[in-house]
């Protein structure tokens, strides 16, 4: 008889995504994945079966988030420039700059690696052009080209931050944004 689940899927991802970010995905062993989230070793391979298939769900619920945190931003930004930046700036906070331009890019490496990752990752891309070039122009054809261009710039700033760090990054980024927005009015 299968055992019941103490703690929910979705809140041991959500834990063991901390200690992801921490180890990289290379790092990450049933060992230190159970001291992150409380569980045994055991009953994380029962769970998950092999590292890879464990850091597989810990990053697709990590998709999971960014998409709702995508599609809150989008009900409750205006569909203005402004609003645009805006959209962006909410899914980079302050406080997890520095771990997102870090360690972050170990993830971005395994969810490029993985077809099933990748592919999440393509369709949130799309969603997240469109997304901006409703804000950008009211043309789609050229919203939507706008939109990859914003989002890349975005991608390019938080990374170009990381190098330089000499303002915050939400203020370094938002004047690229503001430069970029200006240039296409």
């Amino acid at each position: 008889m299968a055992r019941h689940k103490t703690i929910p899927d979705e809140q041991v991802l959500d834990k063991l995504l901390g200690t992801l970010m921490e180890s990289g995905p290379d790092g990450l062993t049933f060992t230190r994945a159970a001291t992150g989230c409380g569980l045994s070793p055991a009953t994380l391979v029962q769970r998950y079966g092999n590292r890879e298939a464990m850091v597989q769900a810990i990053l697709l619920r990590a998709w999971d988030r960014l998409d709702a945190e995508t599609e809150a931003a989008d009900a409750e930004e205006p569909p203005t420039p402004e609003g645009a930046m805006n959209l962006l700036i909410r899914l980079m906070p302050p406080e997890s700059a520095e771990l997102d331009a870090t360690n972050g890019l170990l993830l971005l490496r395994e969810d490029i690696r993985n077809p099933v990752l990748r592919a999440r990752g393509a369709s949130w891309g799309h969603r997240l052009a469109e997304a901006l070039g409703r804000r950008l122009s009211k043309d789609r054809t050229r919203g939507e080209r706008l939109g990859w261009q914003m989002a890349s710039l975005w991608q390019g700033a938080h990374t170009w931050w990381a190098f330089t760090r000499g303002v915050p990054a939400e203020q370094a980024i938002r004047r690229v944004l503001e430069e970029f927005v200006g240039g296409v009015e």
